[in-house]
């Protein structure tokens, strides 16, 4: 008798997991851009008082934890001797989170505690944050071409 089912199950299981915590993710970008969004909006700056560039941030930060975050790794065969290498897409995508997240940080502790923004200073979050989520995003597209690459 086959377990075959099983293991077809396991791995449907596996799958779902799998896509249910990217969907989390995606929810934490979303978040992280709705509060530098809101932050940003606060400076009353007309360019970042709308609709439009709120929803934007939005979807940017969807994609950016969507994609960077969760990337897959090359499977490759290491010797002994192979001296262990930093993965430059491993680096993109983790900066790219540690400057998308302190953004946000930063967004929600001023949004919250009700401080009085300088443009400046709001400014050059948002610029962090946007560096943030395009360095997730390159990692994430990289590392998914690279894998193609491999396999085809």
């Amino acid at each position: 008798m086959s377990n075959k089912p099983d293991i077809d199950d396991a791995v449907m299981i596996t799958r779902i997991a799998h896509v249910v915590g990217r969907v989390g993710l995606a929810m934490a970008g979303a978040m992280c851009g709705t509060f530098v969004a809101a932050q940003l909006t606060v400076t009353n700056a007309a360019l970042f008082d709308s609709v439009g560039f709120v929803a934007l941030m939005i979807v940017v930060g969807i994609a950016g934890f969507y994609l960077g975050i969760d990337i897959p790794r090359l499977r490759g065969a290491r010797t002994v001797i192979e001296r262990p290498r930093v993965d430059p897409v491993e680096l993109l995508s983790t900066s790219g989170t540690f400057l998308a997240a302190i953004a946000a940080l930063i967004s929600v502790d001023a949004f919250v505690f009700d401080e009085t923004p300088r443009r400046v200073w709001e400014y050059t979050v948002a610029s962090w944050w946007m560096l943030g989520v395009i360095l997730q995003m390159s990692a994430g597209l990289i590392g998914r071409m690279r894998l193609a690459k491999v396999a085809g």
